[in-house]
């Protein structure tokens, strides 16, 4: 891979990694609700995810599901159930900083990780990512680099949303705005699944 394609590679996976959807919506609502801090391991099990999706779809997952529709379809309505109840989490958390409460924490590291596979963004991302910029001439080192390029950039990308959300805890520190803002980022989860109902 030359040196130009590396740089656009690190450009796409910049701009798809900064853009809104499921992560960085959850994201903000973390920032908001836990601090920058306590949402670290959330950014960390996205990046340790999204890499792992990145590879296993470099390596034949993207292939198999061509091969065999229906699991695309079993991946999307367990993609989108999850993706249901984590917007139910989020428009329902009424605190910033409730730590005593199991409902009422950050997401774990495994749970954001395991997140990614079946999240539409994190697969679309994936399947364009090894489709535009893997070498079939050096398939191997190609899909290593692709895997190496989000995992530079996605977590400084994704911090941006959870550092806007700490940003905000000020103004949302009144429990009525606290209230309607974890309402409509639960809507803006939820409405993230529009694009993969309509695929």
């Amino acid at each position: 891979m030359s040196l130009d394609v590396f740089l656009a590679l690190l450009v796409f996976s910049f701009v798809s990694s900064v853009t809104p959807g499921p992560n960085n919506f959850m994201l903000l609502a973390s920032g908001v609700n836990f601090g920058f801090r306590r949402t670290v391991p959330h950014m960390f099990g996205i990046a340790g995810g999204f890499a792992s999706l990145l590879l296993a779809v470099g390596f034949g997952l993207g292939a198999l599901l061509a091969a065999y529709p229906q699991l695309h379809v079993v991946l999307k309505a367990a993609g989108g159930g999850y993706l249901l109840y984590l917007a139910w989490r989020i428009a329902f958390s009424r605190s910033l900083d409730a730590r005593g409460k199991e409902r009422s924490r950050p997401m774990r590291p495994v749970e954001a990780a395991a997140f990614q596979w079946v999240n539409p963004k994190a697969w679309m991302m994936a399947v364009t990512a090894m489709a535009i910029y893997t070498d079939p001439h050096t398939p191997v080192l190609s899909i290593l680099l692709v895997a190496l390029a989000f995992t530079l950039v996605n977590f400084p990308s994704v911090s941006i949303w959870a550092g806007f959300g700490t940003a905000m805890r000020g103004f949302l520190a009144d429990p009525v705005r606290l209230k309607w803002f974890n309402i409509t980022m639960g809507l803006a989860l939820a409405s993230t699944l529009w694009p993969m109902l309509n695929a």
